[in-house]
């Protein structure tokens, strides 16, 4: 990608996501300037401290001016306000992409807030992050060899698409293309729904009489898997309430297969109960490595 290819960069949300596109894409010099949007201007000060942003903005519609490229990186929660505030002042020539992980009620706002304008608007999910939030916690490789998915409206041009993918490759990552609800029906199963899980066994255990002590006997094993259970609450609660069409079924069939574990038990049936921990570690034995080492979201 040339020099300053992206020109005016405004990114909406300038935590972990946020600030780790802003490192990435001033590290490859594939923009002009970046105007970082956030609420807190604690959070403003240190993006400028840190040389993630090149000017700070509270409001989004001020930040609109001559931008090239929007990229909503708020929560899922906040981006349907946010669209509908800065309908009115996106530059004809603009890109509007987003980075929520979940994509159904995003494309359904973009399209109640941008009316004739959506075609602007190409929906986009990095499949990247870590247990830790905020633009302190942000740097340049968080994307390096991770996916990221863009689910294109049918209104969209292909111009419009392969921006975004460009900026999105400059990153390091690996794009790909899928509809929007293939998007939400595979992510519902690889990530919303281990959020879940780990919230809630972590929620489980900490209602137990003796959890302290539980805690306390804790070891590696529990950590790997309630580690995602350190992410924030708020925004994980909002994905889980904007998947629930997804998550619900899941949880369901999950029910199933945790009723079929304990029958096992009550069997004492040793033999399917080792057949079935061997058909998850097969599977689990295929997984991609960089799927088995990453901090996804």
């Amino acid at each position: 990608m040339s020099d300053c290819s992206l020109g005016h960069v405004v990114i909406i949300g300038v935590g972990l996501i946020g600030g780790s596109l802003a490192r990435a894409l001033k590290a490859h010099d594939a923009v002009s300037q970046i105007t970082g949007v956030a609420r807190s201007q604690e959070t403003l000060d240190l993006a400028l401290q840190l040389g993630v942003i090149d000017n700070a903005e509270s409001d989004p519609v001020q930040a609109m001016n001559e931008a090239d490229m929007v990229v909503l990186a708020s929560p899922v929660s906040t981006m349907a306000p946010i669209l509908e505030a800065i309908t009115d002042y996106i530059p004809a020539h603009c890109v509007v992409t987003d980075a929520g992980s979940v994509k159904g009620s995003v494309a359904t706002a973009a399209r109640q807030a941008l009316g004739d304008k959506v075609d602007c608007f190409v929906p986009g999910h990095p499949i990247a992050g870590t247990e830790n939030a905020g633009v302190a916690a942000s740097f340049a490789e968080l994307f390096v060899d991770h996916r990221v998915i863009l689910t294109p409206l049918a209104e969209n041009s292909e111009t419009d698409i392969q921006l975004v993918q460009a900026m999105w490759e400059v990153c390091g990552a690996r794009v790909v293309r899928m509809s929007v609800e293939d998007h939400d029906a595979m992510l519902g199963a690889a990530s919303h729904l281990p959020h879940l899980l780990a919230y809630s066994l972590v929620d489980f255990l900490s209602q137990q009489d003796r959890h302290e002590e539980i805690f306390a006997n804790t070891a590696g094993g529990f950590r790997d898997f309630t580690r995602i259970a350190g992410s924030s609450p708020v925004m994980w609660r909002d994905i889980c309430l904007a998947n629930r069409g997804e998550l619900i079924p899941l949880l369901k069939s999950m029910e199933q297969q945790l009723a079929g574990y304990r029958e096992l038990l009550e069997k004492s049936d040793g033999e399917q109960l080792e057949q079935a921990f061997r058909r998850a570690k097969t599977a689990r034995d295929k997984l991609p490595e960089v799927t088995k080492v990453a901090n996804d979201e």
